[in-house]
């Protein structure tokens, strides 16, 4: 899939706003090693609610921006379909194996090339502020958290959550780092541009910030 068949919905995000950036191309062995079924994809387990993990972790994103971008695995057509209905413009990364910043720079490299055809032949129109990323397995993010780091972003390069002094997600990155994202490879994430760019980070009482899915257990 790519993103120039939604020409008409990336138009909606140019307009100093972010757009979000949903990791789920993960393999999740820790979890398929808890729930002790080879083929257990975690991202698509059912949630206390009835959801399952990949929907909740999206439809956070989708209530407080006006595009979310999904990056999953070739192989995952159920997710991808999960995702689809959801709202997502999914696409497909053969890179997910390098890891998570491979991932994010595919996501990065389809959102710069999505927005440069929108804009096209419109001078009027802005890039997005920039980018809000946030990983599939972290379904119990507050709308208020992730609407608290798009307005940090309106004044820093990046911005992140903090709950009891450690820094979750997602991470907002503004649209002049996305050539950076776009450069990204290994498992390192974005780790080296918090590092060289700072971060503001933006204080909350949300648990979720920090509470990801690894195991069976964790789903509860």
């Amino acid at each position: 899939m790519s993103l120039v068949s939604i020409d008409r919905r990336i138009r909606g995000a140019l307009d100093n706003r972010c757009v979000g950036i949903l990791l789920a191309a993960g393999r999740g062995e820790r979890f398929r090693a808890s729930a002790g079924r080879a083929g257990a994809e975690k991202l698509l387990e059912l949630l206390p609610d009835g959801r399952t993990v990949a929907a909740a972790s999206a439809d956070v994103l989708l209530r407080t921006v006006p595009l979310v971008l999904a990056v999953t695995r070739p192989d995952t057509p159920a997710l991808q379909r999960v995702l689809a209905e959801r709202g997502c413009v999914v696409v497909e990364t053969a890179d997910a194996a390098r890891g998570m910043g491979a991932s994010l720079a595919h996501a990065a490299r389809e959102l710069m090339a999505g927005v440069a055809a929108a804009a096209s032949g419109d001078a009027a129109a802005r890039a997005p502020l920039g980018c809000l990323v946030a990983l599939a397995d972290m379904p119990w993010v507050m709308d208020a958290t992730v609407l608290a780091v798009q307005e940090a972003a309106r004044g820093h390069r990046i911005a992140a959550p903090v709950y009891e002094g450690r820094r979750g997600h997602p991470v907002a990155f503004g649209w002049t780092l996305m050539p950076e994202l776009a450069g990204l490879d290994g498992d390192e994430g974005a780790r080296a541009l918090l590092k060289r760019h700072g971060v503001c980070e933006v204080p909350c009482a949300d648990p979720g910030v920090l509470r990801d899915i690894d195991t069976v257990d964790d789903l509860s």
